[in-house]
């Protein structure tokens, strides 16, 4: 594993350019391989119905969130309105997402899941689960809190806390 020198860490802490240090390649291809995976595992089953990754995040999120507006979507997927739109469409006419309009606001549409599409939705987090759940298997007590703390670490701090309510269900997501 890559481990930073004493003087890096004393550059870094110091507010340094850390990337004056050789890049972390070891770690770098471990997460694109462990993404791949990851990814990849539920790329057959989402192919028997025509859909791509795309459609999964979709839907996992409209799953997870149910109500979610197609801001509050835009939101966590950082993806243009123009290929949420063409992904949503797919998913609402072959029946795995439904759109309601908003109790408040009648303009606004809020994002379900239908049956099919939890069942779906569930599936796949299953899958994923599992590949999660193998890999935690051999580590120690603390592993998965080490995990999400890493994984927290990773996105930017500006959202940290946006995705830390989205991820661990705190509070309302749209409060960003």
């Amino acid at each position: 594993m890559a481990e930073l020198s004493q003087a890096a860490l004393v550059r870094q802490a110091a507010g340094e350019d850390i990337l004056e240090e050789q890049p972390a390649y070891d770690l770098i291809e471990l997460f694109f391989f462990a993404y791949r995976d990851f990814v990849g595992d539920p790329d057959s089953i989402l192919g028997d119905y025509g859909f791509g990754r795309a459609h999964h995040r979709v839907l996992h999120f409209v799953d997870r969130q149910p109500g979610l507006t197609i801001a509050e979507l835009l939101d966590i997927l950082r993806i243009t309105k123009q290929s949420l739109n063409r992904v949503l469409k797919e998913l609402v006419e072959k029946g795995f997402i439904e759109q309601r309009p908003g109790t408040a606001d009648r303009r606004q549409r809020l994002l379900f899941t239908t049956a099919p599409g939890h069942e779906l939705a569930r599936r796949l987090a299953k899958l994923q689960t599992r590949r999660i759940m193998r890999a935690l298997a051999d580590g120690d007590d603390g592993l998965k809190d080490a995990a999400s703390r890493f994984l927290l670490a990773m996105i930017d701090p500006a959202d940290r806390a946006h995705a830390a309510r989205v991820a661990f269900g705190l509070g309302d997501p749209a409060d960003g």
